[in-house]
């Protein structure tokens, strides 16, 4: 896995822009009220504490260091290797590619390949693939359904502290002066829920969608070439509907790939 530093890049100059915006007008000191961050975060945890249970929210941290990686999802290193595998087993037969399996590192490819070398009809090969697909849709929404509902919970919250402070406010009136400073200290609240949600929560969870949508979409790559070799489909045509699967920046990569290999094998020939 790559290190992705985006994530990180787009809080700090987020949190820079709004800290800088706040400084124009006043001191930055006057936007901190520790009840007010009291009431949003851990309020708001806490409503997570209730809506999850505990074995799904042991596994936001893993989420949170998740973000910080890109996964490993070269579909043009993919193709290659489907279509090599693919011509060995129409030239070699398919026991032949059992050795190879051994050297790949991706557990759906590696799982769908070692059941068509034990000859598993290909009807059950998809039924089983794509039970397996969509278990891992299912663990990755957890995570995002974490943060998507922290992302909630945060706003609603701040309203909450906002109206606390609100009563508190109007219950002593006694002092007209104060009603603006204790105005600006109950709006703090709504301020907080809106930049944890906009800021942190809503973005996690946006990004581990993203995550999931692109695994998913591997998978489902991976899931035709192996059904493909099963039927032994013409890996010529194989490649073609797995391109499919691929980007016009990822098929311009594999279109020069192949190019090359060409020229390499004319000169040798």
């Amino acid at each position: 896995m790559k290190r992705n530093l985006l994530p990180a890049i787009g809080l700090v100059v987020g949190i820079g822009l709004i800290l800088a915006a706040m400084s124009q007008n006043s001191s930055l000191i006057n936007y901190f009220d520790a009840p007010s961050l009291i009431i949003t975060l851990f309020g708001s945890f806490s409503a997570i504490l209730i809506s999850f249970p505990l074995n799904t929210l042991k596994k936001v941290p893993a989420l949170i260091k998740k973000l910080m990686f890109t996964p490993d999802d070269d579909r043009v290193t993919l193709l290659e290797t489907l279509t090599t595998l693919a011509k060995k087993s129409r030239t070699e037969g398919i026991l032949a590619i059992e050795a190879d399996i051994q050297e790949l590192d991706n557990s759906v490819l590696v799982y769908g390949l070692e059941m068509v070398v034990d000859g598993t009809d290909v009807n059950t090969i998809e039924e089983i693939l794509n039970v397996e697909l969509v278990q891992t849709e299912d663990r990755h929404s957890i995570g995002q359904e974490v943060f998507l509902k922290w992302g909630e919970f945060a706003p609603a919250f701040g309203m909450i502290g906002t109206l606390i402070g609100l009563i508190a406010m109007l219950g002593d009136l006694q002092d007209p002066s104060l009603i603006g400073t204790g105005m600006a200290t109950a709006l703090l609240t709504t301020f907080y829920g809106s930049f944890l949600a906009n800021m942190v929560f809503l973005p996690i969870a946006k990004n581990l969608e993203m995550q999931t949508a692109n695994e998913l979409k591997t998978n489902e790559m991976i899931i035709e070439g192996i059904l493909a070799l099963q039927r032994g489909d013409n890996p010529r045509i194989m490649e073609q509907k797995l391109q499919s699967f691929m980007s016009n920046s990822d098929k311009k990569v594999s279109s020069k790939a192949n190019n090359k290999a060409v020229k390499v094998a004319e000169e040798f020939s």
